[in-house]
C-alpha cells in the first residue's frame, strides 16, 4: 500500500435487534460524513463487547469514530443504578468502546465521538453522566423535538460556547455557533484527564478534548454529522479529524 491510500476509519456499531434478529449496524448518516467529509474508508467495528479484539481493530485503524445511538451507557460504569428501565442500553457496545477508548489513546489513533460516543469518552476516563439532563435544576430540556421529521429533530437549536484558546475554537474559528440537540444525558463530572471546548448555555459541557493525546483526540455532545458538507463549524471538525487521520497513515506507511 503506498502513502496516498485513503485512511480506515472504524465506527463503533451498535447490537441491535431488529425483526426478533441480531445486527451490528452503524448510522448511515455516520458512514456517509466518514466517507464524504473526512473523507475516508469507512468500516463497521461489531460490538462484540468482552470478546471485541482490541489489538487487531487498533491494527487496521487510521482513526477512530464513536457514533451518537439510540442506546445510553449502562449507569452501572459510572456507579449508578438504572434510573428509567424503558430506555434502551447495548451492553455490547459498552463493552467494545469503553475498552477501545483508553487503547485508541495511547496508540495514538485520532479519536472523534459524537453524541453517545462523546459519553462514553467521559465514562471511559471516570467521569459520570447526569441521566436525564432535564430534571436537574437549572438544566435545560436538550431531547430532540417530538417529530417524525429528521429535518425538525436535527435542527439547530442553541448556540454553544467554545472555550477561548481551546481546539475546537481553533478548529472551527468560531467563539459560538448553533448546534442541533437530541440528548436526554449530559456530562455530570468530568473525566479525569478531559478539558472541556464548549457549554451550552445552561453551562452543560458541550465538547471535550482528551489531554495529552499523542493525537487527535476531540467529542461533541451534538450530531455534526447531520449536514455536515453544507455546516462550516461541523465540516471543519471532521476535516481535522481527517488531517489526523491521514497524519497516521503517512506515519504508519513510512
Amino acid at each position: 500500500m503506498g502513502q496516498n491510500r485513503q485512511p480506515v476509519v472504524l465506527l463503533a456499531a451498535d447490537y441491535r435487534q431488529i425483526d426478533k434478529q441480531s445486527f451490528h449496524v452503524a448510522g448511515g448518516k455516520y458512514v456517509a460524513a466518514v466517507a464524504k467529509a473526512v473523507p475516508a474508508l469507512p468500516l463497521i467495528a461489531p460490538a462484540l463487547g468482552a470478546d471485541s479484539d482490541i489489538e487487531s481493530l487498533l491494527a487496521c485503524a487510521d482513526g477512530i469514530l464513536l457514533p451518537g445511538a439510540v442506546s445510553n451507557v449502562h449507569p452501572s460504569h459510572f456507579d449508578q443504578d438504572v434510573l428509567n428501565p424503558a430506555l434502551p442500553l447495548d451492553p455490547a457496545r459498552d463493552g467494545l468502546t469503553l475498552r477501545l477508548i483508553g487503547a485508541a489513546v495511547e496508540a495514538g489513533v485520532p479519536l472523534l465521538g459524537i453524541c453517545r460516543g462523546f459519553q462514553e469518552i467521559n465514562v471511559a476516563f471516570g467521569g459520570s453522566l447526569h441521566q436525564a439532563v432535564h430534571e436537574q435544576p437549572g438544566m435545560a430540556d436538550h431531547r430532540e423535538p417530538d417529530s417524525p421529521e429528521q429535518s425538525e429533530q436535527y435542527a439547530q437549536v442553541h448556540p454553544v460556547t467554545t472555550v477561548p484558546g481551546g481546539l475546537l475554537a481553533e478548529i472551527t474559528g468560531c467563539s459560538e455557533f448553533m448546534v442541533n440537540s437530541l440528548h436526554g444525558q449530559g456530562i455530570d463530572r468530568l473525566g479525569a484527564g478531559l478539558v472541556a471546548e464548549a457549554h451550552a448555555p445552561d453551562g452543560l459541557i458541550e465538547a471535550v478534548r482528551i489531554a495529552g493525546a499523542k493525537s487527535f483526540a476531540l467529542a461533541v455532545q451534538w450530531h455534526p454529522e447531520w449536514n455536515v458538507l453544507n455546516t462550516p463549524p461541523y465540516l471543519a471538525i471532521f476535516r481535522a479529524f481527517g488531517d489526523a487521520c491521514r497524519a497516521r497513515v503517512a506515519q504508519r506507511e513510512a
